[in-house]
């Protein structure tokens, strides 16, 4: 009977230090798991990009010397990363190849990439492949890929015509909050390719090919490459003298060197068409009071 007792006994005292043991192994498997769960993260779908647009009206047609319009909207949940682009040729690996990274997207939710791609006027016509590659911050992917594009020769020496149908008075003066406007009419025997309208401070003596979206010396009323109909547009420019964000593409703060002066003016207009020939507008002269 003691030794039965004595088994029992011990029998008792390993089932109970088993039990312990299945208990803290419970414990620390319950913890690891919620760690784990707190650690995975939310999820992300992947980016989407919409309103995809290659070349001028969705053409999928490029010109030598010349340039591919690229447009669309992006979304991505996971927050932009990069934007990448890239062109080859079809039926020659050797041939001409483009690829760039955009990264000033970067921790953007959504945006609308418009970029133009320079084409050499020496390369090979023909068909040539597109991808357009969106990257989040995930690691997650979205691209288009093995869109056609045709890359051709363009023989056109005719320039775009700019027709102004109304405009300041020459000379006329405004003050801080008046609201400066020029509207008109660009018209091409082919397709415009793009338009700026530019206020310029005249003292800076800036030249009219120096005029452009890029130069921050000028006050930006309107810039775009996006044309309804791709021969001829309507427009219609307009800025309020003061304001603190001027018309570019990406629309820039007005300080530094084009901030708003008391002094002379003038607003000119530029247009170029798919082949390269530009026109440029007579200088429209006005005053500012601040």
């Amino acid at each position: 009977m003691k030794t039965i007792n004595l088994n029992l006994k011990s029998n008792l005292k390993t089932m109970k230090t088993n039990f312990k043991l299945l208990a803290i192994i419970a414990f620390f498997g319950i913890a690891l798991t919620s760690c784990s769960s707190d650690d995975d993260g939310p999820t992300y779908a992947a980016p989407v990009i919409s309103n995809f647009e290659l070349g001028i009206g969705d053409s999928h047609v490029a010109y030598l010397g010349s340039d591919i319009h690229i447009e669309a909207d992006v979304v991505a949940e996971g927050k932009i990363s990069t934007i990448t682009v890239e062109v080859h040729n079809e039926e020659d690996p050797d041939g001409w190849e483009y690829e760039y990274t955009y990264e000033e997207f970067s921790g953007l939710l959504n945006t609308t990439f418009h970029k133009h791609v320079e084409v050499p006027a020496d390369i090979a016509e023909g068909d040539y492949h597109f991808h357009f590659i969106v990257t989040d911050m995930e690691g997650n992917q979205t691209i288009i890929e093995e869109e056609e594009l045709e890359i051709q020769e363009l023989i056109d020496d005719e320039s775009p015509v700019i027709s102004i149908t109304t405009s300041p008075a020459d000379g006329a003066s405004f003050s801080t909050g008046e609201t400066i406007s020029i509207s008109g009419t660009i018209t091409d025997n082919f397709a415009l390719s793009g338009m700026i309208v530019a206020l310029v401070r005249t003292e800076d003596n800036i030249t009219d090919a120096n005029v452009g979206g890029s130069n921050t010396s000028v006050i930006v009323m309107m810039h775009t490459h996006d044309f309804t109909d791709p021969d001829e547009v309507d427009f219609t420019a307009s800025i309020n003298v003061g304001a603190t964000m001027d018309n570019n593409m990406t629309p820039a703060v007005i300080s530094g060197d084009n901030a708003w002066q008391t002094g002379s003016y003038y607003i000119l207009i530029k247009t170029s068409d798919a082949n390269g020939n530009g026109a440029i507008s007579a200088h429209y002269p006005i005053n500012i009071s601040l």
